[in-house]
């Protein structure tokens, strides 16, 4: 009896509310942003510096092939960008070299690995000497103190000395025949002599940016899952009423992994109103392909079930090119079995803040 007055309770929800807030896959991908924008990659990468590496990687090999005419080109190319600022470019730098802040922060100081604290290099048959401007003397160099740890890395545009110094280093470090750079370091630091050589550049990439992005690499999927949940928050925070409770990583009341397992379900976010009504959101913006939407589409369907029974909502946030184009016949499930779907921009935020509010009133 239970199961038949869910099945008419959840026809005539279907029936009146489709299209408004529980989208099909079509209207979806209508109102999906499918790449990060600088909205997001302000609000998420205080999480996370993942974001926007993924989305400026390919202006970073850019600068490498164009800037020829120096070894101070990449610094001119540099200032002519818009999608580069000193501290994504030094990340990516640091990330390609597979020298992260803890690495270099045990080569300082500089002074004991180059004479009279200069670098002295050979470059396009040329001899160059850069005198190190803050790092020959003892100083840290670690994430923060080079403003590349996530906070920092998209609001920062100055460029410091020990910046410039680090990126020199990584650059021409490895080309001065007298340096007494450790070994590993030896290997590191000569990305230099590949610029404005377009195919030793993107070989360079292909065979070795994944590998050597293990400073990331292992923090890829939950990073990014992270950093889109904290976008929503922070977007859901500004647009509810006053009074409105959102906690990450939540539970509904009443709402557990099986009618025998008292545990109750994890979801990405939960918002409760003032009035007591509970909202499950569970969050997904993939750039690439993931198997856990798939995952998450196989459970839609009885998660549906429990959380309206529960007398809750359940609201999907999906987003990504690796979702709306890859993944259809998983996010034309997820459409089915939820209360309010939207993308991943602002205005969808706020269109799934207004089903809450809506149901908050008792217009649902």
């Amino acid at each position: 009896m239970a199961f038949y007055s869910f099945r008419r309770f959840d026809a005539n929800w279907k029936l009146q509310y489709m299209g408004k807030y529980q989208r099909t896959l079509v209207e979806l991908q209508a109102n999906a942003v499918m790449h990060w924008s600088k909205d997001m990659l302000e609000k998420a990468n205080s999480f996370s510096a993942l974001p926007v590496l993924l989305e400026t990687q390919d202006e970073f090999i850019a600068l490498l092939k164009v800037a020829s005419k120096s070894p101070l080109s990449w610094k001119t190319v540099l200032n002519e960008s818009k999608a580069l600022t000193p501290s994504v470019f030094l990340k990516h730098l640091m990330v390609l070299s597979d020298l992260g802040g803890e690495a270099l922060n045990k080569l300082s100081p500089l002074s004991d690995s180059f004479e009279d604290k200069c670098i002295r290099f050979h470059w396009e048959g040329e001899q160059y000497v850069y005198r190190l401007l803050e790092i020959g003397d003892k100083c840290p160099l670690t994430n923060s103190s080079l403003k590349v740890e996530a906070k920092s890395v998209i609001g920062n545009k100055v460029m410091s000395d020990r910046m410039h110094d680090v990126i020199m280093l990584i650059l021409f470090g490895a080309l001065d025949p007298d340096n007494n750079l450790p070994e590993e370091a030896q290997q590191r630091c000569a990305i230099g002599s590949l610029l404005g050589k377009p195919e030793d550049i993107t070989n360079l990439v292909k065979e070795n940016y994944i590998r050597v992005s293990k400073q990331l690499s292992g923090e890829r999927a939950n990073s990014l899952g992270h950093a889109s949940q904290r976008y929503v928050e922070s977007t859901l925070k500004d647009v509810l009423p006053k009074g409105w409770f959102i906690q990450e990583e939540g539970n509904l009341t009443g709402v557990s992994h099986s009618d025998e397992n008292e545990k109750l379900t994890n979801f990405d976010l939960v918002v409760k109103s003032p009035k007591g009504k509970e909202f499950g959101i569970e969050v997904s913006f993939q750039v690439t392909t993931n198997s856990t939407i798939e995952r998450k589409a196989r459970e839609s369907n009885a998660l549906y079930r429990k959380v309206c029974e529960a007398g809750h909502k359940l609201c999907y946030v999906i987003d990504g090119a690796g979702n709306i184009n890859v993944r259809k016949k998983a996010i034309g499930m997820i459409c089915e079995h939820s209360n309010c779907t939207v993308a991943m921009s602002k205005e969808e935020i706020e269109h799934m803040a207004s089903f809450m509010m809506e149901v908050e009133c008792g217009e649902h």
